[in-house]
């Protein structure tokens, strides 16, 4: 990794983003859509042909089924699968084995493979779309968080030994388990919208202690959601926006306390909240399909004032999450149609069938956005006035994950296990 990479990414993550107070090395991709996020990296010469055959370093396969994407420190890959204790090594019921992989990124070999927690055989049955190991795990100096929803929440050490286990917040999932956590100073922040009491928590991630926990301040009929949280830093404060069924919540993460909130008719929330152009944007899940773009300037219920636009279509995803490109909000629906609105107005710039379903959620490269559909197939479009289709390539299996990278390399988990795509 070259010295000007470095600085270009230094100089973009400062420049475009002011979510993380610490800048990370390029190479490590340490969370759910990578350092910042927000699935936006510098431009690179990333892979644009690939398929089972073409452009494959590696290939290693992953016991169990999970849907987290990976996580990439060094030359260390680790991913989170749930293995079945039944004969049917991928079944969505019943006991299950949540374990932490760790791949050599070099050469794909499996370097461990430890079972950090075990769900018993009262586990109900996932989403036939959703695994029992679906967050995806946050990397944070030295140490390794793992969120299984529900079932509980782990930290280890960098070789997967566990320092602490907290499985005391327990709650009735709906179709399992999705929100990845996130880390603000000492907290790890974690969402549990089950089917009762809805909230977000804050653990203290040196020994998983609760420190504070917020509830959604909201009735809803459907109190399941999936919503990672995110950390924007505005006008002087760190801000936890966390979304779920007919509310989002902007918390101050040292207490907990709500600084605004907005209410909509939505529940199911997937898509993780991003931040461009000084605004906030929310997709609302299922219900009237919406993006929201909020001005984050205001204090209490702020439904009536600080919502500046609407954009209701069904183009808006609900499962995956938006990216901002410049002056714009490009989008994928679930049934695979994109989509671009403009930052400050939310009208609608353009539209461009992909085909296929999509849940994976895409990653923007300069003037590149990759989707990926559950079918297995990628997307690859040249963004301008008008989105050119430049690539599109296929892989075996289904594929739920989002990408992640390691050098200029994708990484790309599909039913199968993982691979690493590079020229």
């Amino acid at each position: 990794m070259n010295l000007a990479f470095r600085f270009c990414f230094v100089f973009c993550w400062i420049a475009l983003n002011s979510t993380p107070s610490v800048v990370l090395a390029v190479e490590d991709w340490t969370q759910f859509r990578g350092p910042q996020g927000d699935g936006m990296i510098p431009k690179v010469d990333l892979p644009l042909e690939w398929s089972e055959s073409t452009n494959v370093r590696w290939f290693t396969k992953i016991p169990g089924l999970g849907w987290s994407s990976p996580v990439v420190v060094g030359n260390r890959i680790y991913v989170t699968t749930a293995v079945a204790e039944s004969e049917d090594a991928k079944s969505l019921a019943g006991p299950q084995q949540l374990r932490l992989v760790c791949i050599d990124s070099q050469d794909g070999r499996e370097l461990f493979n430890r079972q950090v927690l075990e769900q018993g055989k009262e586990a109900p049955k996932v989403h036939e779309k959703n695994s029992h190991a679906s967050p995806t795990p946050i990397v944070d100096g030295d140490r390794l968080y793992l969120h299984f929803g529900h079932q509980g929440t782990v930290a280890t050490d960098m070789e997967g030994n566990v320092v602490w286990k907290n499985c005391e917040n327990p709650y009735p999932p709906t179709h399992g388990n999705g929100a990845s956590p996130v880390i603000v100073g000492d907290l790890l922040i974690v969402t549990c919208d089950g089917g009762d009491k809805p909230g977000t928590i804050a653990l203290d991630k040196r020994s998983g202690k609760e420190v504070w926990r917020t509830p959604r301040d909201v009735a809803a009929d459907r109190k399941f959601s999936f919503c990672s949280p995110s950390i924007f830093h505005i006008d002087g404060q760190d801000q936890l926006i966390s979304a779920g069924s007919n509310i989002v919540q902007s918390l101050d993460p040292k207490n907990g306390k709500v600084i605004w909130s907005v209410q909509y008719d939505g529940y199911s929330v997937v898509p993780k909240p991003i931040m461009s152009q000084g605004l906030v944007y929310i997709c609302t899940g299922f219900g009237p399909t919406t993006l929201l773009a909020i001005d984050p300037s205001g204090k209490g219920d702020v439904t009536e004032t600080h919502v500046r636009w609407k954009y209701k279509s069904q183009n808006v995803p609900k499962t995956s999450s938006v990216v901002a490109y410049r002056d714009q909000i490009i989008m994928a629906s679930d049934q695979g149609v994109s989509a671009a609105v403009d930052c400050k107005t939310g009208g609608e710039l353009w539209k461009k069938r992909l085909g296929g379903n999509y849940s994976a959620s895409p990653l923007l490269n300069g003037d590149n956005i990759y989707f990926q559909s559950e079918q297995g197939d990628a997307v690859v479009l040249q963004l301008g006035e008008e989105p050119i289709e430049i690539a599109k390539n296929t892989l075996p299996g289904r594929i739920f994950a989002s990408y992640a990278i390691v050098d200029n390399h994708l990484l790309i988990r599909a039913e199968g296990g993982l691979y690493r795509i590079g020229k």
